[in-house]
């Protein structure tokens, strides 16, 4: 990989991630039935390339950040952990928010210490509370910042308006939302981040690559078009879509690591992109 995006001004990462949700049990929950697998596809993904590693203290919950630290920390200084808080687990089927100002302090904290830092690199609102205005949660967040164990702030499963009571009460330099090539609920808010200098991090950017995507086929077309997978080029249109995009795929497969990670390299012409849409 060679293109590189900068997240805060500061950080500078290769434009393909991982997002290392998948490595925990069934259901995102628990350890998963081959622990050192997953540390396996860690180390082998920074080994090729990946700078920026995404989690949330709800993954697993709390075991993808612990797997996280047992296979790459010491970090390699060009590697940003990525982790979020206000997701909550309070059972394997039930994804619940808490976005109270304590609450995100004393995950914040937590997560430091399983991730074995000092300071997270980029610490995201792992999505608003309705219960509590996001203004009061990015503060709490803000708070976290200037006593230095945060870095950069994010926000995650927000809109445009969200986004900008964010932005009111501290800076903000990446959203996190769901967007692929089939799901494009988002376009504006990957719109918004272009204009004002945000990095954009699709999560489930390859959905779309096992879907068969588009109602036209276009993605199985471009597909064998290249010979490659649909996965690959559901990705590569990510890259080609937006210069704010950072895709974090993720996978549990060393196999599909490499693919994903092979995507990067894909070039998309003309004729591919107008058929992608």
């Amino acid at each position: 990989m060679t293109e590189t995006i900068t997240i805060g001004g500061d950080l500078v990462v290769n434009r393909l991630g991982f997002g290392a949700m998948r490595l925990c049990g069934e259901d995102i929950w628990g350890e998963p039935d081959d622990p050192e697998n997953a540390r396996a596809v860690l180390r082998r993904a920074v080994e090729l390339g990946v700078q920026l590693i995404d989690t949330a203290d709800a993954y697993g919950p709390e075991v993808n950040e612990r797997q996280i630290a047992d296979a790459l920390h010491p970090y390699p200084d060009d590697v940003v952990i990525a982790t979020k808080g206000s997701g909550t687990r309070p059972s394997r089927k039930q994804w619940e928010v808490d976005g109270r100002p304590e609450h995100l302090r004393e995950a914040c904290e937590a997560s430091l210490r399983r991730l074995r830092l000092e300071r997270i690199d980029l610490y995201q609102l792992h999505g608003p509370d309705d219960n509590v205005p996001i203004e009061e949660s990015v503060g709490a967040l803000a708070d976290l910042q200037r006593e230095g164990k945060i870095r950069h702030i994010g926000v995650s499963n927000v809109d445009e308006d969200e986004l900008a009571r964010a932005q009111s009460v501290a800076r903000i330099v990446s959203v996190q939302n769901e967007y692929n090539v089939a799901d494009r609920t988002s376009e504006s808010v990957v719109r918004t981040c272009e204009r004002d200098g945000l990095v954009f991090l699709p999560y489930f950017p390859i959905g779309a690559g096992w879907r068969a995507a588009t109602p036209t086929g276009a993605v199985d077309r471009v597909a064998e078009k290249h010979g490659v997978t649909r996965q690959q080029v559901a990705l590569a249109w990510l890259l080609h879509h937006s210069p704010a995009t950072l895709p974090i795929p993720g996978t549990s497969s060393l196999e599909h690591l490499e693919e994903n990670v092979a995507a990067a390299s894909l070039t998309l012409d003309d004729d591919d992109l107008a058929a992608l849409g």
